[in-house]
């Protein structure tokens, strides 16, 4: 489905971190639907490094692109020669996916250096090249705050803190400069291509491999009462593409506007997958550093991006479906 009128043909893109989640199925869309436009992948992709909570550094994998016909490019944004190598290229557009993105990481300074460092020096490379620059910012910056709408932000860990510092730099460059900037603070993204993120992929994909499995889901207790803006991967990909001609440059929520439990997602997949099995309930460990309700306001998407959410969470999971059911076989 193309979500603009600006034809990419000839255009040439940059997708940091396009190995993940996100960024490959943003290569993806720009390939199947402008054959001429030049895109480039800029990943570190995996290593055997792990943080001290014994996840991967990195979750950028070469499978996600497997298909993928444009250029790819190996570097870390931490890394001033690797940076340098994107100066060969002059890009129209920056879509910049690349971070820590495991909201369980205590390591402050990586955290910091990667997602707010890295993220000016990218900003000073998009005023370079006069690059209009799309950013993923994230709803973890609201925290505990009982309202998702921009400027009720209290995040309640570093990687929370991180995005929301990355968001202000971005208000200080919009500013001061001329190409457009928008950051798209994502809810709890669900869909293809996120099966390399090991444990923080969605609670979608996890429950719908522990039902194949032939075990019970495992939901903590009052799964039905923790709510939370699951949004499908293509209505993502549609506020990315949609956020490179915005009225306006600015930060800008991502989700459907309409929170859904834990308990729908396993009801919604036990039908699917015609499975009628008890689920279990357990103790939630990270009662604290839970959001136990998010719920994004997208007024600002709407009016500024013509952003409009397509996809429900029982149509998200349908589509998603057949992809549970090979990653499980």
């Amino acid at each position: 489905m193309i979500y603009s009128d600006i034809d990419f043909n000839e255009k040439t893109v940059l997708i940091t971190g396009g190995a993940g989640f996100i960024g490959s199925n943003l290569a993806f869309y720009f390939q199947e639907n402008y054959p001429n436009c030049k895109v480039v992948v800029f990943d570190k992709f995996r290593n055997e490094e792990t943080f001290s909570n014994g996840n991967l550094k990195s979750f950028g994998h070469y499978k996600n692109l497997i298909g993928f016909e444009g250029i790819v490019v190996s570097g870390d944004l931490n890394n001033q020669e690797d940076l340098a190598k994107l100066k060969n290229y002059k890009f129209d557009f920056i879509f910049h996916e690349a971070a820590i993105s495991d909201t369980t990481v205590l390591n402050q300074k990586i955290m910091i250096d990667t997602n707010v460092n890295a993220f000016k020096n990218l900003l000073d490379i998009a005023v370079e090249m006069k690059a209009n620059m799309i950013y993923a910012s994230s709803a973890a910056t609201y925290g505990d705050s009982d309202r998702f709408s921009i400027g009720f932000e209290s995040p309640n860990n570093v990687y929370g803190f991180s995005k929301l510092m990355m968001d202000n730099i971005a208000k200080i460059y919009m500013k001061e400069v001329s190409i457009s900037i928008v950051g798209l603070r994502y809810f709890n993204v669900y869909g293809q291509r996120e099966y390399f993120k090991n444990k923080t992929a969605s609670m979608v994909l996890q429950f719908g491999l522990q039902l194949l499995k032939g075990e019970s889901a495992k939901l903590f207790e009052g799964s039905d009462k923790i709510k939370r803006d699951f949004i499908y991967i293509q209505d993502v990909v549609q506020a990315n593409i949609k956020a490179c001609k915005p009225k306006k440059s600015g930060i800008y929520n991502v989700g459907t506007g309409n929170a859904r439990s834990f308990q729908d997602i396993v009801d919604i997949l036990k039908q699917e997958l015609q499975i009628k099995r008890k689920d279990e309930y357990i103790p939630n460990p990270f009662v604290g550093q839970y959001q136990f309700f998010t719920e994004a306001d997208i007024s600002l998407s709407r009016e500024f991006l013509g952003y409009k959410p397509s996809f429900s969470l029982e149509e998200g999971i349908k589509l998603y479906i057949d992809e549970i059911k090979r990653i499980h076989g």
